[in-house]
């Protein structure tokens, strides 16, 4: 028996970590140990037979375990999960969904769930799709160029963190590390430090 945990990554790193917590919390729970961490950074425009998860599906066993933060993250549309789901029950695959405690396992109930997840996942990404193209409409009706202003921000997203990060930095805490604890990537506190030309 192999449990796949499959992470569908995104630009946002910190999304990543999320995925990486719930899952690993979820499979600490139901005994689904040890967990190979399979991540995707493919196109969503790809077919998923063409993704990491039809590398998965077409390797693994009867009674393997595939795992993932949310349904979502198994297909950018309905029909691409039911067909994630419907070709795991063929090979009696179980995928399970950390967030909602779920296991489908190719029953119909499993599959109802399955389906309504999966529409309200594709709703939402058209309602936030449909938001941004009207806001934007609407800005660009009233002049308002669109893009970031040029030149360098006067202020950073970092800034708030300061006295924070000189204080680690003081107790010898590793940059990797503080960019941990304040929930950003190496590279842009880095950029942070060089911008506001403090040294480590």
């Amino acid at each position: 028996m192999a449990n796949f945990a499959y992470l569908r990554v995104s630009t946002n790193k910190q999304d990543t970590e999320n995925q990486k917590l719930s899952v690993l919390d979820y499979c600490n729970r139901h005994h689904l140990v040890p967990v190979k961490y399979i991540e995707d950074t493919s196109s969503g425009k790809l077919h998923w037979q063409n993704r990491p998860i039809g590398n998965i599906l077409e390797k693994a066993n009867s009674d393997d375990h595939i795992i993932v933060a949310e349904v979502s993250r198994l297909g950018r549309s309905t029909l691409q999960v039911l067909e994630i789901l419907e070709h795991a029950a063929t090979k009696k695959v179980s995928v399970h969904i950390a967030k909602s405690n779920m296991v489908m396992d190719g029953s119909m109930q499993s599959t109802i769930t399955a389906t309504i997840l999966g529409l309200a996942a594709q709703i939402e990404r058209e309602f936030i799709s449909t938001r941004t193209k009207e806001a934007l409409s609407q800005r660009k009706a009233k002049g308002i160029k669109l893009g970031r202003p040029k030149g360098q921000a006067s202020t950073l997203k970092l800034d708030t963190e300061k006295d924070h990060i000189i204080s680690y930095l003081k107790k010898g805490v590793s940059k990797r590390s503080i960019a941990r604890i304040i929930e950003c990537s190496p590279a842009t506190l880095y950029a942070w430090l060089k911008r506001r030309n403090i040294n480590g």
